[in-house]
């Protein structure tokens, strides 16, 4: 049987949406970890990249040998590890190192109902960043350029409308903007500081690859968007009443221990990766 060439791009379109939406996740994160490197000049040498890469993908191979899972699922460690590499900054490999252990591990050992409870590169911050001075997030490093974060926005949310995430990201934009926002016009600010606060590369890569994370969010979209809301105003709540740094990382961390309660308040159908072949509850441990 023959192709035409109005059917291409048909077929091109049937594969990239039948594709594994981590591929496409793995491209992006990595595209910025280079363009960070060799344009941005992030305080991040190419041996800390190495490390927390490799670190991440050894970690995965040993936790999946400890469980005696049937594969081992190299995709979630890349997108663990490439995360690290754009957010966690120490002057320490050891560090680094560490970073990467602490967010694979988290993914076999802290589960409630066969779901992860913390997005794996979140929890792995905060721990970091609590204890002590060591390691830290620098959401300057992207600069304030409304053109790179509009930019790293749509890449992010291709990502994650193939993950079938959106709501949850969208839920947390509209409720986070409209807090900076709406304070800024109460306390009569002029509207370049608000701007000035949201366009940053920190701000877009959580909401489009950290809140996003679809084994971490609520199964039902009612529960997502509430899920995105909360998070959203604890963030604000930290940063702008209690008037520390970090606050979304802070405010995640605590409001993904609702995920299990908003699961069993709010019923929503599980979400997979797609896959050729179903997998056992065991083989999910792996997966992203």
């Amino acid at each position: 049987m023959t192709t035409t060439s109005d059917q291409l791009p048909s077929a091109f379109l049937h594969r990239v949406r039948a594709m594994d939406p981590r591929w496409l996740q793995i491209g992006v994160l990595g595209s910025l970890v280079v363009y960070g490197l060799a344009v941005l000049r992030f305080d991040l040498t190419v041996a800390q990249a190495a490390v927390t890469l490799a670190a991440a993908i050894a970690a995965q191979v040993v936790f999946t040998r400890v469980v005696r899972l049937p594969r081992i699922e190299l995709k979630s460690a890349l997108i663990s590890g490439l995360s690290l590499c754009l957010l966690l900054r120490s002057s320490s490999l050891a560090i680094t190192a560490t970073g990467s252990l602490l967010a694979i591990g988290s993914k076999f050992l802290i589960r409630a109902s066969d779901k992860h409870v913390f997005n794996p590169t979140n929890l792995a911050l905060a721990i970091l960043l609590a204890s002590g001075g060591h390691a830290w997030v620098s959401p300057a490093q992207w600069g304030n350029l409304a053109i790179f974060a509009s930019t790293l926005a749509l890449a992010g949310l291709v990502v994650v409308q193939r993950a079938a995430r959106s709501d949850v990201t969208v839920a947390f934009g509209i409720a986070y903007l409209a807090l900076v926002f709406g304070r800024s016009l109460w306390l009569g600010e002029p509207m370049a500081i608000p701007l000035h606060r949201i366009e940053n590369g920190g701000l877009v890569l959580f909401a489009f690859f950290m809140i996003s994370d679809p084994r971490t969010t609520p199964d039902s979209r009612l529960g997502r968007v509430l899920f995105g809301a909360l998070v959203a105003l604890g963030g604000w709540y930290i940063q702008f009443r209690l008037f520390r740094t970090n606050g979304l990382i802070w405010s995640l961390v605590a409001c993904s221990t609702l995920t299990p309660i908003l699961d069993r308040l709010v019923r929503g159908s599980r979400f997979e990766w797609p896959s050729g072949v179903a997998r056992a509850p065991r083989e999910a441990l792996a997966a992203a």
